[in-house]
């Protein structure tokens, strides 16, 4: 499976965030298969944010979910993230990651099976 992320690279203070992954090489609807939004600003690690499963189940961060929202277009072979009231607190690459259910939410690279190159996302007026 491979993973492609895309979307603006700067973003104003207060707007939404919204970034799509594009998923080749599988289905993204195939049974077993959860799909992650992981960021890691500057100078600090790995940060997962939420996922949505291959049922459409999502799953999110406690310190995020009031911000965070995953979605899916299976006809596009597509999840997408959007992050509302950005701060320049969220500048970071932004990734999206394939793993199972059992290592879904982890931090660590090597939980999981794929990634994307990641897109730098900078927050700033």
């Amino acid at each position: 499976v491979q993973l492609q992320e895309s979307g603006p690279g700067l973003v104003k203070p207060s707007q939404t965030l919204s970034l799509t992954c594009t998923v080749s090489g599988g289905s993204i609807t195939t049974n077993g298969y959860y799909w992650s939004w992981i960021r890691q600003p500057p100078g600090k690690g790995l940060e997962w944010m939420g996922a949505i499963a291959y049922s459409g189940s999502t799953y999110y961060s406690p310190s995020l979910k009031s911000r965070t929202s995953i979605s899916v277009d299976t006809s596009k072979n597509q999840f997408s993230l959007q992050l509302t009231s950005v701060t320049p607190e969220d500048t970071a690459v932004y990734y999206c990651a394939e793993s199972d259910g059992l290592r879904v939410g982890a931090t660590e690279r090597n939980a999981y099976d794929s990634w994307g190159q990641g897109t730098q996302v900078t927050v700033s007026s």
